[in-house]
């Protein structure tokens, strides 16, 4: 169960989960979700008890020391609330770790939570290694399969078919409940998926900025990602094959895009900017 302390009656809350493991590359979603407990100074309020999802020869407790005490910290899926948002609603925050097993009462106990807390918009946040160069901006995609959300952000239905994360099947699950859900993935340089990758996270953060309409501090990030990218130039430099091979992935997307600039498209882009605004685009 969900071990909840006093909160008090939130404004429209939105959700928005991430966790470590298979749905993380890069450490990129974890990360993002993150930087937004730390610049609106989330407070955790509830944990899930890691007796029944974790198994703790895969992820094992650490041993931590606080004001002079050790004790056992235990992994987990903590819950933050943040209230200090610059937006006329609250946002929960939902930091953990790809469970171990049951994944089914884990996603029944999440939402049932949600629900409790009176969620109106669940955002799951996960990253995956593609075949993408790291000298471009971080592909980041936003699916949804609820007919008002794909609506009111533009978006298209999640095409995927495949294995699956604890992210996915949390997007899915909210679905059938009928709460209002996105999906936000990030698409990480495989051959540099090694490394935390920051200029992933930032793009994160920025769509979820884009869709919450609010402006966030990015901190440092656009900083550590010019680095991250600067390391990756590096190893590049060093090593022919991969030089070759990022090329190539550079003109494959140059190539993509290329569609992006027909009239058709600026004009999709300028109708899209002014439903974000509440305009209507002018009669043609």
């Amino acid at each position: 169960m969900i071990e909840l302390e006093d909160v008090p009656e939130l404004r429209d809350p939105v959700m928005i989960a991430a966790f470590e493991g298979w749905n993380d590359a890069g450490e990129a979603a974890t990360a993002a979700v993150e930087h937004l407990a730390e610049v609106w100074n989330a407070e955790p309020i509830a944990a899930i008890d890691p007796e029944d999802y974790y198994d703790f020869q895969v992820n094992r407790p650490r041993v931590v020391l606080e004001d002079g005490q050790r004790r056992i910290s235990w992994p987990t899926t903590r819950i933050l609330l943040a209230t200090s948002t610059s937006m006329d609603r609250d946002v929960i925050l939902v930091q953990g770790i790809e469970p171990s097993t049951r994944w089914r009462s884990f996603t029944i106990e999440l939402l049932e939570f949600a629900q409790q807390m009176g969620v109106g918009t669940f955002i799951t946040v996960g990253a995956l290694l593609a075949d993408v160069p790291h000298t471009r901006p971080i592909p980041i995609t936003v699916t949804s399969d609820h007919e008002d959300v794909i609506h009111r952000f533009d978006l298209e239905p999640s095409k995927y078919e495949g294995p699956t994360g604890i992210v996915g099947v949390l997007a899915d699950a909210a679905t059938q409940a009928g709460l209002p859900s996105l999906s936000v993935w990030a698409a990480v340089p495989h051959y540099a998926g090694g490394t935390p990758s920051p200029k992933a996270t930032l793009g994160l953060v920025s769509r979820i900025e884009e869709l919450l309409d609010t402006t966030l501090p990015h901190g440092d990030l656009s900083d550590q990602a010019r680095a991250w990218e600067h390391g990756v130039d590096e190893l590049a430099e060093s090593d022919d094959e991969v030089a070759e091979y990022v090329q190539s992935l550079e003109q494959a997307q140059d190539t993509a895009e290329l569609p992006e600039a027909s009239g058709e498209a600026i004009a999709r882009e300028f109708e899209r900017y002014l439903r974000r605004r509440g305009d209507e685009p002018p009669a043609g």
